[in-house]
């Protein structure tokens, strides 16, 4: 886990605060029963955490950002704590989580988390050592194509100004077929992923976006008008393909949803 947390609860709930919202159809996917014990896997502010809690017997959520658990405690979740989603198979032997809720998961959930994990092979693997046998993984996250119009601006943008663009950028995007090679390799079960294009209406701008998710692309610049430059530049490039007729901003994502279980 990165020393600089680069995240704003308060960002985060005026500029995505479409994120849990419609996380709600991978919950539907989970389908968690009443005695089920659950891994919030990237938890973010606690918004579907708390959801969770009421439909199943317990919820641990982790995020590797302690100001967006500070947020998931303030909303109310039971068990919100600091983990990178690198070494779960650490936290989860280092914390005695096992002895503290009487054996391993029933299953591992995560919504829109996965692409902020850029080495997925240990991500996989420490879910697998901390599910029960028969236990399942259940997540939708940024799949090959997410974004791929702001992204590819924020590359060309940093291009242009003498950076490597691609260097600094902080996400995952597969696509389903080698997502599910990665699970399989790790002996799970697939028995569903795919693609699923999503035009989302943002609630404010592209660059309230970028603010909110593209911070590593703007801490590549010195300056803070540097930055207000290259965002004023992606916004105008964008303007014509992605505001609608009432003003509205609406970016493609393209999630990657799918159901595991470990064998």
């Amino acid at each position: 886990m990165s020393n600089t947390d680069n995240w704003s609860a308060k960002k985060y709930d005026q500029n995505a605060n479409f994120v849990p919202v419609l996380g709600s159809i991978i919950l539907d996917m989970l389908a968690a029963q009443p005695n089920e014990t659950i891994l919030d896997l990237g938890c973010g502010d606690g918004i579907l955490t708390k959801k969770l809690e009421d439909q199943c017997k317990r919820v641990v959520g982790i995020d590797a950002s302690a100001n967006m658990i500070k947020k998931a405690q303030e909303l109310g979740c039971k068990d919100a704590r600091v983990a990178d989603g690198h070494d779960i198979a650490g936290w989860f032997a280092k914390e005695n989580v096992e002895q503290e809720i009487g054996g391993k998961f029933d299953a591992v959930f995560t919504n829109a988390a996965l692409h902020w994990m850029t080495e997925p092979k240990k991500v996989i693997a420490g879910v697998k050592q901390v599910l029960k046998t028969g236990g399942r993984f259940v997540g939708e996250f940024g799949g090959y194509m997410n974004v791929a119009d702001v992204h590819g601006a924020l590359i060309t943008a940093l291009n242009r100004r003498g950076k490597d663009g691609k260097s600094f950028s902080p996400w995952f995007f597969p696509s389903d077929q080698y997502y599910k090679t990665l699970l399989e390799e790790q002996s799970f079960k697939v028995e569903t992923i795919s693609l699923n294009p999503r035009p989302t209406p943002l609630p404010t701008d592209v660059a309230g976006w970028i603010d909110t998710f593209g911070f590593s692309f703007l801490a590549a610049l010195d300056t803070d008008q540097e930055r207000r430059d290259m965002v004023h530049e992606i916004v105008e490039h964008l303007r014509p393909t992605h505001q609608r007729e009432d003003g509205v901003w609406t970016v493609m994502y393209v999630r990657c949803r799918f159901i595991a279980y470990k064998q």
